[in-house]
């Protein structure tokens, strides 16, 4: 019962699978990383907009605040150098004109310092030139120095201010209010520059003479306006602005200006100390008074037109900025939605892919190669087919169908050439069995005719031992092949018969011990099933056991049906490979299985006979150490016996044990009888008398019959004269022991006709060629006869 050794525990692979990411979280990364970077980008875009739009108000605020009175402050600073340079030049009315542009320039100077306290924007420069105004005073009325030295001081405070207005109020990080302030700045240098002319005409005073470093400035100044009244004034006028502009320059005092500019680059006269300028230029002053106050007005009115743009321009910034953070929020909210649907709607497809994956592996799968096996068709709608569709699902679920479809052709071609080999081995067996049954043909003849030899005739009984069990074997090859072992019973059969017969299939059958605990009968179909499950259980436990065990075979009602128990003394098995066998014994195994366990064939064949008897076989260590197998038969394969009813006479097992005769016989009858007993029949009560052995049937020639017979009558005395035993009549409490029918317990491929014998030919042997032969069969006859005395109790 204990097949091979031990088996360790296979070692478990310690290497640690790299973890896969589920595809639930790559879908959710590939949403959650573009919305944090578009939510990213819309964030740092809203928070640039805004704060362009608070620069914006900020400036336009400190344009309103500050732009006012810095522009005064210039226009001031422009007349107090014009009539500094008066008074320098000795001017009639030049000191109570200087006196009044001094008081303005101071309050214009005042309200300056007081609203520029922004320490972010750039008016310290002009502060910081105002703090030497009074200084510049001083000296201009006291004559210290040059008079240019002294004008260019305010030329220079009024270039910061222009300074000014180009940082603070351009919009350069606006390209639309950068174009639209250009003409302010620039109107505010062609003013200056104006302003400058106006500074050194009134430095010639009433002489009318100009050093050469005067005109110079002039020239410069003159050209300058030009240049910016052309190039960088006019072109960048709005249409509104444009039609003031031609008024003023269309007015008569601008054309009077013209015309003294045009007077004194043409008309002037060069003398030692310098230029003596024309008549014309004594009308300067008063068109000067009055194109200035034009060209002021224009330029208010295009830095509050700039101040407008840039109030607009901040509330269309936070309005784009509302649709800006309006529309990313709709567009993020757009693309959750989106990715949440597309998610599911992939996971759900993958989810169905998946359970028709399970289904199609766990269950249909299964169940078609179950169906192959058994040589049924297949309904091709049972497998998943290929649809076509070209999405990646698709495509996987039709890779997943192909797959099946070469999956279950390769089982189909397994399964036929499973039936083509099982056609093939059942082929093969019944060429065997034929085979075998004419050896145990012959071997009955030859026990009828060299009965009279105790020695032969005990070889004669081995020989018969071992054709059964290759008779056995061949119904094994059968059962493997996918085949029944049918039965020839038509009545039940005892459980105590039953074990008797299974026991007679075991070679060392002297070491079996029978215990039939109840009595219940076994239905006629499952009679030779059950009879060769449990002989290959015996014949394992014989094998696989001490030479001088006993091998014990009990059998009980349990409430689950019939259990019976086979228990040896065997070597000691792991708990590990108990569970392996146990395994292989509750279902039959695959063939795979088999082709590579082909050295344990007993274990598959019982496995198959269980599964086809619906009972269950299990191995375990028997308190005695060795192994216990338990075999439980269904109720349904039992048949309620009568212990009063007469026994019928059942085949008899098909394996006789010799014992010594009782008596001697006769001289016309052998030395000695073999007879029949039980394999281990239980000892009888003390209180019965003992019993004589039970006689057999014979032959003519005084051996024990195979065939069954009816009972025969016979004389009451034992001791009566006759030429050989003759059968005794069968006690009422225990009938005669069944007797076995040649071939009706071999399979059906195996009771076909026997072939017809060849002629034998003459033998053309040698004599040294017979000579050798007989030596082999004697030395084999030695050895034969060794082997029955080693295993004769």
């Amino acid at each position: 019962m204990s097949p091979t050794e031990p088996e360790g525990i296979r070692r478990q692979s310690t290497t640690r699978r790299r973890r896969t990411v589920r595809l639930r979280t790559l879908l959710i990364w590939l949403a959650v990383v573009p919305t944090v970077a578009m939510g990213t980008q819309v964030t740092v875009t809203a928070q640039r907009l805004l704060a362009q739009s608070e620069k914006l108000r900020s400036d336009v605020a400190a344009a309103e605040q500050v732009g006012a009175p810095l522009y005064t402050l210039m226009v001031d600073m422009q007349a107090e150098r014009t009539a500094t340079a008066a008074r320098w030049a000795g001017s009639d009315n030049s000191e109570g004109e200087l006196r009044v542009r001094r008081e303005a320039t101071d309050l214009a100077a005042a309200e300056f310092r007081r609203l520029a306290v922004d320490p972010s924007r750039s008016f310290s420069e002009v502060t910081r030139q105002l703090e030497k105004l009074a200084e510049y005073r001083q000296r201009a009325d006291a004559r210290i120095g040059a008079a240019d030295s002294t004008l260019a001081y305010y030329s220079e405070v009024i270039g910061k201010v222009i300074q000014v207005y180009q940082q603070e109020f351009s919009h350069a990080e606006d390209a639309e209010l950068a174009q639209a302030s250009r003409p302010v700045v620039s109107m505010l240098q062609a003013t200056e520059m104006v302003a400058r002319e106006d500074t050194v005409l009134a430095l010639a005073g009433p002489s009318g003479e100009l050093t050469f470093v005067g005109y110079d400035q002039f020239v410069s100044a003159l050209g300058a306006q030009r240049y910016l009244h052309e190039a960088l004034i006019v072109p960048h006028l709005t249409a509104r602005d444009q039609r003031f502009y031609d008024r003023v320059v269309g007015s008569a005092d601008w054309q009077t200006k013209t015309r003294i500019e045009s007077a004194v680059l043409s008309g002037h006269k060069d003398i030692v100390t310098g230029i003596k300028l024309p008549a014309e230029v004594g009308g300067w002053s008063s068109a000067h008074a009055n194109f200035s106050v034009q060209m002021t007005t224009l330029n208010i009115d295009l830095a509050r037109s700039v101040l407008a743009r840039g109030e607009a321009k901040a509330g269309e910034l936070q309005t784009e900025v509302a649709w800006l953070i309006g529309g990313s929020a709709g567009g993020l909210l757009a693309v959750v939605v989106v990715v949440f649907f597309t998610t599911r709607s992939v996971l759900r497809r993958l989810n169905d892919l998946h359970e028709r994956t399970v289904t199609v592996a766990e269950e249909t799968l299964p169940d078609v190669v179950a169906r192959l096996q058994r040589g049924q068709s297949v309904d091709p709608d049972a497998l998943p087919a290929v649809t076509g569709d070209r999405d990646e699902v698709g495509r996987i679920s039709d890779a997943f169908a192909r797959a099946v479809e070469v999956s279950v052709d390769g089982h189909r071609r397994l399964a036929a050439e499973r039936h083509g080999f099982g056609l093939f081995a059942s082929g093969i067996a019944s060429r065997t069995g034929n085979l075998v049954s004419r050896q145990l043909s012959l071997t009955e003849d030859l026990q009828d005719t060299f009965g009279h030899d105790e020695a032969l005739l005990a070889e004669l009984m081995r020989a018969d031992q071992l054709t059964v069990g290759m008779r056995r074997q061949i119904e094994n090859l059968l059962i493997l092949a996918g085949g029944e072992v049918p039965d020839p019973h038509t009545e039940p059969m005892r459980v105590a018969d039953l074990l008797r017969e299974a026991a007679a299939e075991v070679e060392d059958f002297r070491r079996i011990e029978r215990q039939a605990l109840d009595e219940t009968s076994v239905e006629p179909s499952a009679i030779s099933q059950i009879s060769h499950l449990l002989a290959e259980l015996l014949d394992n436990a014989t094998r696989f056991s001490p030479p001088k065990s006993k091998v014990v075979i009990r059998a009980e009602l349990v409430t689950d049906g019939l259990s019976v128990e086979i228990e040896d003394r065997g070597p000691r098995v792991s708990p590990e490979r108990y569970e392996e066998m146990n395994g292989r014994l509750h279902e039959a195994p695959p063939y795979s299985v088999l082709a590579q366990n082909a050295h344990r064939l007993g274990l598959f064949v019982v496995g198959h006979l269980a599964d086809q008897l619906g009972a269950t076989v299990t191995l375990r260590r028997s308190v005695y150490g060795g192994t216990s197998a338990v075999v439980i038969l269904p109720r349904q394969l039992l048949v309620a016996s009568d212990p009063q009813a007469p026994r019928e006479i059942e085949p008899q097992p098909r394996v006789l044990e010799l014992l010594p005769a009782p008596t001697r016989a006769p001289a016309a009858s052998v030395s000695s009888e073999p007879a029949v007993r039980e394999a281990a029949a239980e000892p009888a009560p003390a209180t019965e008398p003992a019993r004589e052995p039970e006689p057999v049937v014979h032959t003519s020639a005084g051996l024990p019959s195979r065939r069954a017979k009816a009972p025969v009558a016979v004389a009451t005395a034992l001791s009566a004269p006759a030429p050989a035993l003759v059968p005794v009549p069968v006690p009422a409490a225990r009938p005669a022991l069944p007797e076995r029918v040649p071939q009706t317990h071999i399979a059906e491929q195996l009771r076909e006709p026997r072939a017809q014998e060849s002629v034998v030919r003459p033998d053309t042997a040698t004599p040294e060629e017979v000579a050798d032969a007989w030596a082999d069969y004697e030395q084999g006859t030695q050895t034969v006869e060794e082997e029955l005395r080693r295993d004769q109790p």
